[in-house]
This record gives structure tokens, sequence and C-alpha cells, in this order.
């Protein structure tokens, strides 16, 4: 049995939720603590705070969350910034700012999020990365809450947290907007739980649709419920009287997408389950997680649909499915769900469709020619997809080089995370539908909408995961910070919402150059070019302002440069030449390995550069692996993507027929230095228990 480690102080710049209190530990003693390691950035973040919610109103007595505030882009350090995420996604527990990664750094945080749990005692117990951890976590804290109430070191009581004061007013966060027909727009109210149809002014509300309270409830507006709703879409004239509805609403923390019919304001669901999609328990069933199956739309789990668009090249909906790293397409019509483009993936990936990765995607723009445009938030980069008929295999040439396909810029994880997170769930996918308006190919790799259009993805601006910054110019070296919007303008140039940037950025795609539109705004998210004016307006959702804003499109843009940075992390010192790689992983409680067919675990890993490793990339069985660095290999970057397949069991006997079973996996981005006088092994934590 390994010695007990004691948990590290927590240190960081300030305290979030608690009243102007500093915690430490000490403070913290006989309560069961779960450090959150996260960004206010990343989407499986956002996951994991929904799955804690539960966990600590059932055990709010002895469990204590703390949000550790570990930013990857320069924005996030901001602390006005993480105080409106604090607020904006209604986190209920103590947040410890830690802009310099002090305490991500004393806990060997490899990848956002991470979980590590404290006994009462000060002990670390578990070290979790990713999502799905939330049964084994409630295991773990019944074991606890029994040893330590025997011990008598089990403090039951309120915990730290101390609400922050909340302003009221018209919107709260708003996301997304889309104008109507009658000159009207209908905003996300997103931090209110509803939508609100704004009168041309852009203040004056016409009506709200949702009682504003969180939840999924179908019927009238007035009582009507929400999650947390990002995107809106209207239909085509010709769709909307076939299927009775006028616009498709993003319910992002619902993993659903709902219908709304503007002359009622009546809400129905059209799309999702409720259960977020996670593909690796597809994988771990042996099933593909990108071919769709269902015969009814509301048994398909979605993951965190953020943006919609109609596409008329497809003749359907296509959905920003952020939660996967994907594009989907929904055909009102029918309900027919497919992937259109995306493996699961996250990075940037160009090519065609089915081999392509995104890393977060958040809005989507459709331009004169029928091809889409989309806010890639994690990577920075605005993306192309081309589905008009003739266009799919056209290179750009000339001044348009700079959208050339990119290679991969990281190892992703098909679960979905940030910079490497694991994943594990449940698909909803239910029987295969004969009416489907895609099928899978013959290799089982996604469907396009239509299977006589070669889809292809290209990027226009970005690199990936880790580039970012404010800079213009030609668009290979312009840098973009989590962008979450996007409008197509009248002359055929694309406005950005770049939101950690605080601006509006214009990328032109017969020049190859990005300039600046506006700056000065506060976390924009969304862009829509406003046609009721003669010269051309946009209509900017400045979320953290609370606000819709008009921003003429200047005659002359401004040209910026405030530089291109990488996200910072220490390196992992490394010795040269041999390198033990190990992942430890330990089953949850009521579960076991599932080797019924042989080693369920598996290591895959590759570097960058891809020649800083000489021996031992590739994928294998097992969670061991000898590597060995290229001579002369001063740094680079190993990624490494480690699963374990896990059943529900006793762990001394034989794993029931129908048992669930899941998937655990993680990807890590390992940033590292050679130093002959470093350890030659690297331990990484899966899941690990002490």
């Amino acid at each position: 049995m390994k010695t007990p480690v004691r948990a590290s102080e927590l240190t960081g710049r300030a305290w979030l939720n608690t009243g102007g209190r500093e915690l430490d530990l000490q403070a913290l003693r006989g309560k069961i603590v779960i450090l959150d390691f996260w960004s206010f950035c990343c989407i499986n973040c956002l996951h994991v705070l929904d799955e804690l919610r539960p966990l600590e109103e059932k055990h709010s007595d002895v469990v204590v969350t703390v949000g550790v505030h570990s930013p990857k882009f320069e924005h996030e350090a901001d602390p006005d910034a993480l105080a409106a995420a604090v607020d904006r996604y209604e986190i209920t527990h103590p947040v410890l700012d830690d802009p310099e990664l002090s305490t991500w750094d004393a806990y060997t945080a490899r990848a956002w999020p991470t979980l590590v749990v404290v006994d009462p005692e000060g002990y670390i117990v578990a070290h979790l990365s990713g999502e799905g951890h939330v049964s084994g976590l409630e295991s773990l804290v019944a074991e606890l809450v029994a040893e330590h109430e025997a011990k008598g070191t089990l403090h039951r009581g309120d915990g730290p947290y101390v609400p922050r004061p909340r302003p009221e007013g018209e919107l709260r966060f708003p996301g997304k907007v889309v104008g109507l027909p009658d000159g009207s727009f209908m905003v996300s109210d997103t931090g209110h739980h509803r939508l609100v149809q704004l009168e041309s002014d852009l203040s004056t509300v016409r009506r709200a649709i949702g009682d504003g309270t969180r939840g999924w409830v179908d019927g009238p507006r007035e009582l009507a419920r929400f999650n947390e709703p990002q995107g809106i879409a209207t239909l085509p004239a010709h769709v909307r009287a076939e299927v009775g509805y006028d616009l498709v609403v993003a319910d992002t923390v619902n993993h659903r997408l709902r219908g709304v019919d503007l002359g009622s304001g009546s809400v129905r669901t059209l799309a999702g389950s409720g259960v977020q999609r996670l593909l690796d328990d597809a994988r771990a069933r042996g099933t593909d997680p990108n071919v769709i199956t269902a015969t009814d739309p509301t048994e398909v789990a979605l993951s965190s649909p953020w943006d919609l668009v109609w596409s008329d090249a497809a003749d359907t909906l296509v959905v920003a499915m952020a939660g996967t790293h994907q594009l989907f397409s929904f055909d009102p019509r029918t309900g027919a769900l497919a992937v259109l483009a995306g493996t699961g993936d996250e990075g940037l990936r160009d090519g065609a469709a089915r081999e392509s990765w995104f890393a977060q995607p958040s809005g989507l723009a459709q331009d004169a020619h029928g091809d889409l445009w989309v806010a890639d938030s994690e990577s920075s980069a605005l993306r192309r997809v081309r589905c008009a008929a003739g266009d799919a295999a056209a290179s750009p040439t000339g001044p348009e080089a700079a959208a050339a396909p990119h290679a991969p810029t990281a190892v992703g994880d098909p679960a979905g995370s940030s910079a490497g997170p694991d994943s594990a769930g449940s698909d909803g996918d239910a029987p295969a539908r004969p009416d489907a308006a895609a099928s899978p190919t013959s290799s089982g790799a996604p469907a396009t909408v239509d299977a006589a259009a070669e889809v292809s993805v290209e990027s226009a601006v970005g690199l990936g995961l880790f580039d970012f910054g404010f800079r213009d110019g030609p668009a290979a070296e312009a840098r973009l910070q989590h962008c979450l919007g996007v409008t197509v303008l009248p002359d055929g140039s694309v406005a950005a919402a770049d939101t950690y940037n605080g601006a509006v950025r214009r990328y032109d795609p017969a020049t190859g150059e990005v300039s600046t539109l506006t700056r000065g705004l506060a976390e924009p998210s969304d862009v829509l070019l406003d046609t009721s004016h003669e010269e051309p307006v946009l209509v900017v959702v400045e979320t953290n302002a609370h606000r819709l804003v008009r921003v003429p499109v200047p005659k002359k843009a401004q040209t910026v440069d405030e530089g291109a940075a990488q996200v910072q992390r220490k390196r992992t010192p490394v010795a040269p030449g041999e390198l033990a790689l190990a992942v430890r992983f330990s089953a949850p409680a009521g579960q076991k390995l599932d080797t019924r067919w042989g080693d369920p675990t598996q290591l895959k890993v590759s570097s960058s550069p891809e020649d800083a490793l000489a021996e031992g990339g590739g994928t294998s069985q097992g969670l061991t692996r000898t590597l060995r660095l290229a001579d002369g290999v001063t740094e680079g970057v190993l990624h490494v993507t480690a699963r374990a397949a896990a059943c529900d069991g006793s762990p001394d006997g034989e794993i029931p027929e129908h048992a669930a079973c899941h998937l655990y996996q993680q990807d890590w981005g390992i940033p590292f230095t050679v130093d002959p006088a470093a350890p030659a092994e690297l331990t990484l934590e899966l899941r690990g228990t002490d």
C-alpha cells in the first residue's frame, strides 16, 4: 500500500464565494474536499460543474468542493473575467483564483478538468481527470463517510460557501441572437434560462419565452424551461410550414434541441435525450459512436449543442456540437440526425469531413456560396466547411493560401476535453431507422448529409489548441483568442466575435488578410449582420455587459498587433534516452476491469515534433511502456492517450451478463524538457486512488 500523501496547501491570488474569507486546508479539516481544477473556456470543465451539482447537494454537510481556477488563455487570468464566469455558471462552492498555476503545479495537474479528493484528515485519496467520474465519486464519498465517522474525524455541518450578490437586469449573460422577419431580434438570455424577443432598439423587451428557471419543460411560453440556451436558428418558410414551428434552439446544458412557435411562443423538444453524449462508452460496447441509428431523435444523446444554422447546400440544419467537437446535421422534417464533420477528436485537423478535428465549435454562419464558417473556440480558429456542390475539392490558392489544410496540432480526446481530459459515459442511441437522411459508409465513418457532395474542412485562421493572441495581418500569422461567434458580411468577408480579445475581427477570403473592426467589448459571444441599414451594421451580443449593441462596419478597419502567445504550462523534466511511462488506473468501487476478451487497457503515444521519439510510439495494450527519446532532443510534447474498460461487478466475482460497462480515457499533452539529472520515469493518473 502506498504511503499516504498529505495534500498541498491551496495558494493563489484570491478567493471567491467565501464572503472575503481566505481558506486553507486546516479550515477544511473534517470535510471530504473535492478540488476541481478547471478553466472557464473548457466545455468539459463546464460539464463537470453540472455533474457535481447533485453530489454537492446530496452531501452538502460533509463534502466541500473547491474550484481551483487554472487559466488556459490570457484573458482567463483577468480576475474580473473569472468573477463573471463564476456568476454566469452559477457556481455554488468556493473558488480559488490560481493565475500562476501554483496550486495546479503542486497537485501535478496535467489536464483540464482534473479532480483531486482529499479525505477529512488532509490526505489525497483520489486523482481523477476528465468527465464521467460521478458514480465513482459517490462510492468513494460513501466509503470515506463510513470510515471517518467511525474514527470520529468527520465533521458534519455547513461548508464555507457564501453566495455573491446577484445584480438583476433584463438580460443576464446573453449568448446568441437571431433576426426575425418583423425586424425584432430573438436573444438567448442564457443566464436567465430563457429566450427574450427584443424590439429593433435592442433594449425594449417584447416578450420572454420560458419562465426563467433552470430546467426542462415543454409547453406554453410562460411555463417552458431551458437550461443555459445558446444558439437560435430560423427555419426557411417551406420548412416552417411543414413542421409547424419557426425556430430551433440549442438548449445547451439540457443537451437538447428545442422548437419554438413564434405565433404562440410554445416550446417543444425536437432532439436529445437529455443524457450527455460521451463517445467512449459506445466504443466500449464495440459500436461506432459516430453512427447514429436511433428511430426517435429524442432518444439520441447530444453533447452541449452551442449554435445552429440552416444550410441551403445541405438542405438541413447544422449544429455545432461543442461537447464532442463535431458538427451534426438535423432535418426537422424527418427528425434524422447525423454526424456531418469531425471524428470527435479535439484539435485542429483539416481535410475530408469524416477525418477532420474540431475544438469546441461554438459559432456558425453560411456564406453566399453555401459554405459554412465555424468559430472553433478552443483552437482560437476560424474554419470553413465546404459543402456547396463543386466547391468541396477546391484548394485555396494565391491569397487564400492561408486557409490551406493543417496537420493535427494535438492528440485529441474523442469524448471531448481541453488539452487532454478524458471522458466516460453512455450513448443513448436506439435501433436503426430506415428513413435516415444520411447513412454511414461501409467502414462505419461518419456520414455526410448528401452522399453525393464531398464535404471538406479548411482552416482560415488559427494553428491549434495552444496558440492564440491578438494579431492582424496575413491569416497565416494572425491570431484570435477563443472566438465564439461568426457572421458573413455583404462583400463576402467574415466577421468573428473574438471573445477573449473583446473584439470583432474580420477575415477577407479574397486577400487572406485579418483586421479588427472594433474592440473594447465585454466578451462578445455572437455577431449578426443587421440588414435593416443601408451601410453594413453588426449586432453584437456583449455577454459580460448583459446587452446587445450595434456596431457600424468601418470603412477602414484597424490593424492590431499585440502579439502571438501560447498556452504556458510548466515543462516536466525527463532524463535523456530511455523513459519508463506508467499510467495508474484503479476501477471505482463496484466495478472491475473487464478482462473477458483480453487486456482491457491501452496506451497510444506520439510526440511533437514527430521525431522526438526514437522508440515507443504507437498503440498497444497495457498501461506501461518504455519510450526512448531521440538523441539530441532538448524539449517537446509527449501526447499520451490511455484507456481502460471496467464493468459493474464484484472485484472478486464474474461480471454479470448484462452489466453496465464504462470506458475511461484521458489524453495528455505533456510539455517536457530533457535534463540529465531528471528521473527516467513518467507516471500519469488515469484514475488513481490511494
